[in-house]
């Protein structure tokens, strides 16, 4: 048996497990196949009690389980007598965190399947601190079965919660109740008018719902469960399986309190799993799109990394846009045009006040997930974001100072933030692009600028710049980065040259700079964003974690990172992995490499 990562979306994986030399994605569902059940023909792998032949792959699990009192016996394909090792393939692990780190000891398994699993998860703070503590110290390379109740409403938030393996028996049990399963819940054949499918069991289907056979129930119940668990690997190819989550859980109070449990306590696990770019929007519809672990990622990093720029002195606060990045809208052209027509828009620095982002200088409008967001736009603000936006004004202007602040946002904003704008000016009349708005920002500005000293157009492009790399490396590799640099190009594909020596370029479509090789050898000075390789693997292509010694914890999934042998740099590519699972997988890429020496 063996098992790797292909693709990651925060704590979910899209992997590829062998199994009897047959290649089984997951995550996936074990078909119980029994005398009485038997599994349909489309399903991908087996569960059995007995050494039958079978021409799929099939996991034998027999003497080490647990299963709840209310599961019939002819589902109990498995029996529990301790918690050992079942030839060094499976071990069966209580739902107890306390008890993880001496199940792992010297523990060479592949699976581990968790006992009690439907009690276990009707608790919402144990189920997630334990399968978080569990996933953290297996690793990246084992597989969690979750038995008993995977079914289409919690798959989606079970995978986001580090889960691989289900099973088919929730869809027996429903089917014994007469419930047919749907990925917002469960419906009593005696309480439906029609069936609210067509699925090809109920399709053929000529009774009443509540006439229908348990043989009929139960395929529709095969194809529910199969057809969620596509909607699941489909969203993590996407990269956006967690707006799949926020619509799931909604249907259940238990997986709401899981999932806002699994938010408000464990951001450090979901945000190193959490790529840095994506090629999903983020649909920000709920209220726990708030808490998405890449937007208070983006939050943190404003605060903690970023910096105005050194010349600007007056803050301009402008409203958000629906077209993204917000430069590109008509709106923000409109301000744009504005400022750039003051006499001295360089001395000016734009941060954008928007929900779920919060603020976003007009340097990092590239930036996903800045770059990539969309909302309900009713003109009200809950109290929530409204918290939010004031928390982080205050923690900003804290940090950034500035000589003034005009204020072109709507009375729906400013009733809730101008008491901590001090000295500053309200430009919005009405509409923020009406023109008795517009005209007012417009003169606003011409007084304004003119009170301090010009700005050249070259100091501020790479002090913006600057900022961006802060965002993206950190301050003090950012200053190494653009060190006696100056920025060409037209925005936003601009590039960091050094003389006549290209260091590195924004790439609007990651959102990042690209470095060269000469750009990544200023950052390979600040030491971090590194992975070291061993002395004797040869660099040909990609760098894949069996070669790899050691590597930054800061990394995330699209990082631009530095490959480095001897201590010496040797490429300069984009991570595959984080840098705690590059450290520690023994499969797959680690490092996408773009440039070698």
């Amino acid at each position: 048996m063996q098992f790797s990562v292909k693709e990651r979306d925060g704590p979910a994986r899209i992997g590829e497990l062998i199994v009897d030399r047959k290649r089984i994605v997951t995550p996936n569902i074990l078909f119980v196949d029994t005398d009485r059940f038997k599994t349909p023909n489309y399903t991908d792998i087996l569960i059995i009690n007995n050494k039958r032949q079978k021409e799929k792959p099939t996991l034998q699990i027999s003497n080490y389980f647990v299963y709840p009192k209310d599961i019939p016996k002819e589902l109990h394909l498995l029996s529990i007598r301790d918690y050992k090792k079942d030839n060094e393939k499976y071990y069966v692990i209580p739902g107890n965190k306390n008890v993880i780190d001496d199940a792992l000891k010297d523990n060479p398994a592949s699976i581990f399947i968790v006992a009690n699993a439907l009690q276990l998860f009707q608790q919402p703070r144990k189920f997630t601190d334990f399968i978080l503590e569990l996933r953290a110290k297996i690793g990246y390379e084992k597989l969690i079965y979750f038995p008993s109740i995977g079914n289409p409403a919690n798959f989606a938030l079970l995978a986001y919660s580090g889960v691989d393996l289900f099973d088919s028996v929730s869809a027996i049990l429903a089917a014994r109740e007469n419930t047919l399963l749907f990925s917002n819940g469960g419906y009593n054949t005696n309480e439906l008018h029609e069936l609210p499918c067509s699925c090809p069991s109920c399709s053929k289907s000529k009774d009443k719902p509540c006439n229908m056979s348990f043989q009929n129930i139960l395929n529709h119940n095969y194809f529910a469960i199969l057809d969620e668990l596509k909607q699941v690997r489909n969203a993590i190819y996407q990269g956006n399986l967690r707006s799949l989550v926020e619509t799931r859980v909604k249907t259940n109070p238990n997986l709401t309190a899981v999932f806002r449990y699994l938010d408000a306590n464990h951001y450090d696990f979901l945000e190193k799993r959490t790529p840095i770019t994506s090629k999903s929007k983020v649909i920000a519809t709920t209220k726990e799109s708030m808490f998405r672990p890449e937007i208070r990622r983006f939050q943190k990093r404003v605060i903690n990394r970023f910096r105005k720029p050194e010349s600007a002195k007056i803050l301009l606060l402008l409203p958000c846009s629906a077209k993204k990045p917000y430069s590109f809208s008509k709106s923000h052209r409109l301000y744009r045009e504005k400022l750039n027509n003051s006499g001295n828009p360089f001395i000016a620095h734009e941060v954008i006040v928007t929900s779920p982002m919060g603020l976003v200088p007009r340097e990092l409008e590239l930036i996903y997930p800045a770059s990539s967001y969309d909302i309900p736009v009713i003109g009200v603000w809950d109290e929530d974001e409204k918290k939010m936006i004031r928390d982080l004004l205050v923690k900003y202007l804290d940090i950034n100072k500035y000589e003034l602040i005009i204020a072109h946002l709507p009375a729906n904003i400013m009733q809730f933030i101008e008491d901590i704008l001090e000295n500053s000016y309200n430009t919005c009349i009405d509409n923020p692009t009406s023109k008795k708005s517009l005209d007012k920002l417009s003169s606003t500005l011409k007084k304004k600028v003119n009170l301090f000293d010009k700005i050249k157009s070259q100091k501020r492009l790479r002090e913006d710049l600057q900022g961006f790399a802060s965002y993206q490396f950190g301050r003090k590799t950012a200053e190494k980065l653009l060190k006696d640099c100056i920025i060409k190009g037209k925005y936003p594909y601009q590039k960091i040259m050094h003389n006549n020596t290209q260091l590195g370029m924004i790439i609007k479509e990651r959102g990042l700079v690209s470095l060269t090789i000469n750009g990544a050898e200023r950052v390979a000075k600040s030491k971090e964003y590194w992975v070291e390789i061993y002395d004797d693997f040869t660099l040909k292509g990609s760098v894949f974690a069996p070669g790899v010694k050691d590597a930054d914890k800061m990394i995330r999934v699209g990082d631009e990172v530095i490959v480095i042998k001897n201590n010496k740099l040797c490429a300069v590519g984009v991570a595959q992995m984080n840098g705690d699972e590059i450290k520690k997988s023994l499969h797959g890429e680690a490092v996408k490499v773009r440039h070698r020496i």
